[in-house]
């Protein structure tokens, strides 16, 4: 949102005045006690018996907040960023009265600020602590994500995502959600129907979250919806079922795929996480709409959009944690033992090939290029960055050495015959694809590297001489 203008400073009419003046001020800040006081005061008014107490006829006055009043509200959010400022509201028990509004105001503009300067006030670890461990506060909290109003559900996902983060406090509102079986429903209703992208990509961050620190709540999650009754029609179950949550996080994903990367990482994590255990994979690949649908989607993303032929090599930093995702779900898929109608090896594995080669080739790239990146602030960071970026990358080569083992392991004549043609499979990339599967997936190779000899006698003998332990298997 655009910044509000600060909030008055403290009257400082003579300079005797300076030592009351400077006594009014919050902490080392120069905002007024007086006028934040004066401000609660007015939202203590606002949610009042007296003010909610209402026929319909001024039901619809209650929807709306006066300007004055907003924009004074406003700068309290804006401020409420400020340790000394957050400090200050709690003391002066303003989660309370937060929690009165959101509990008795029915206009959206007012709650949404609430829980936005709720959502400020938490990101210091103290307050979090107060206020995770109350109770009341918990419950009016979660009841906010029931909420209609898309501004106040962003601002009610990022005060949660906040709580979560802390570590001291995740468990406690772990278990809150896992007491809220409703809760499961409106985050997939918001998953599969909203537009709002923004909303979309903090709820997965939500999600995501919850994935990762409990595993029984993801199984609770899966499990919901995820069984189709023997003798009744898929169709006629679609339509009475509750939401399913892989359908839901792959709407997610086509809606912020195009608007926010990091919004699209976040989810295809989600996927990730989802096939860690094998009720996951079985909710992806038992539905055939829902296994065709993830396939699709993650296939059409790393053979035409990520990591293309005309990116440069370094663009594999800015998309590593999101390919090793989508290939990690991919190879999942792929592995099943699930009959998978949707997944025809012709047509879909040289385009898989050929992205998986690629990243390979520019990973020997990537992995030299923090020599020439520019110098960090220190050399304890630039060490610490170099690290994280080796890790990730580490994961990527090794989720996609596991992947195009399994998919050579299944290649026809006709399809390493095609590729040849294509242009997906050549002398480079096959001995790109050899360095790096070699020692450790022998086998994959060396039944590749046997279709690949009745194919292209003069190609196997010249990956032959680079690679002699492949001959005694000519």
């Amino acid at each position: 949102m655009d910044c509000n203008p600060l909030p008055p400073l403290p009257a400082r009419e003579e300079d005797d005045e300076e030592e009351v003046a400077g006594g009014d001020c919050i902490g080392s800040t120069v905002y007024s006690k007086h006028w934040l006081f004066s401000v609660l005061s007015g939202l203590i008014q606002i949610v009042s018996p007296e003010n909610t107490k209402s026929s319909s006829d001024d039901e619809e006055q209650q929807m709306e907040l006066d300007e004055e009043m907003e924009n004074e509200i406003c700068r309290v959010w804006d401020i409420s960023m400020e340790e000394d400022v957050a400090l200050f509201l709690q003391e002066f028990n303003a989660p309370d009265i937060f929690m009165g509004v959101l509990a008795k105001s029915k206009c959206p503009r007012l709650r949404e600020i609430c829980v936005g300067i709720l959502g400020n006030m938490a990101c210091f670890q103290e307050i979090c602590m107060s206020i995770s461990n109350d109770k009341n506060f918990g419950q009016v909290l979660l009841t906010c994500l029931y909420d209609s109003d898309p501004p106040t559900l962003l601002e009610t996902s990022r005060l949660l995502l906040t709580c979560l983060s802390q570590t001291e406090m995740a468990s406690v509102w772990v278990e809150r959600i896992q007491e809220h079986p409703a809760i499961y429903d409106s985050i997939c209703f918001i998953m599969s129907s909203s537009t709002n992208v923004d909303l979309l990509v903090k709820v997965g961050e939500v999600v995501d979250k919850l994935f990762d620190l409990d595993e029984k709540l993801m199984l609770e999650w899966i499990r919901n919806g995820a069984v189709q009754p023997l003798d009744q029609p898929q169709e006629d179950y679609e339509e009475q079922q509750v939401l399913r949550i892989v359908p839901c996080v792959l709407e997610a994903a086509r809606q912020v795929r195009s608007e926010n990367l990091e919004g699209l990482d976040v989810y295809m994590h989600t996927l990730q996480l989802l096939t860690t255990v094998d009720d996951g994979i079985q909710a992806i690949v038992q539905w055939p709409d829902t296994g065709k649908d993830t396939w699709n989607l993650l296939s059409d993303l790393v053979c035409h959009e990520f990591c293309q032929s005309d990116d440069p090599p370094i663009i594999l930093q800015e998309q590593k944690t999101m390919l090793a995702s989508v290939f990690s779900v991919l190879s999942a898929i792929y592995a099943s033992q699930v009959e998978q109608k949707y997944r025809k090896v012709e047509k879909v594995d040289l385009p898989l090939i050929d992205s998986l080669i690629r990243v390979l080739q520019h990973m020997e790239h990537c992995q030299k290029k923090p020599e020439n990146s520019a110098e960090s602030d220190t050399e304890e960071t630039k060490k610490s960055d170099l690290t994280q970026d080796y890790f990730h990358l580490k994961i990527l080569k090794d989720i996609s050495c596991e992947f195009l083992s399994n998919i050579f392991q299944v290649l026809t004549k006709e399809t390493v015959a095609q590729g040849l043609k294509e242009g997906q499979l050549s002398k480079q990339k096959c001995s790109c694809a050899f360095q790096n599967l070699l020692p450790f997936y022998s086998p994959a190779v060396e039944d590749f590297f046997k279709i690949l000899y009745e194919v292209d006698k003069t190609l196997a003998g010249d990956l032959e001489e680079s690679f002699p332990s492949l001959k005694v298997q000519t």
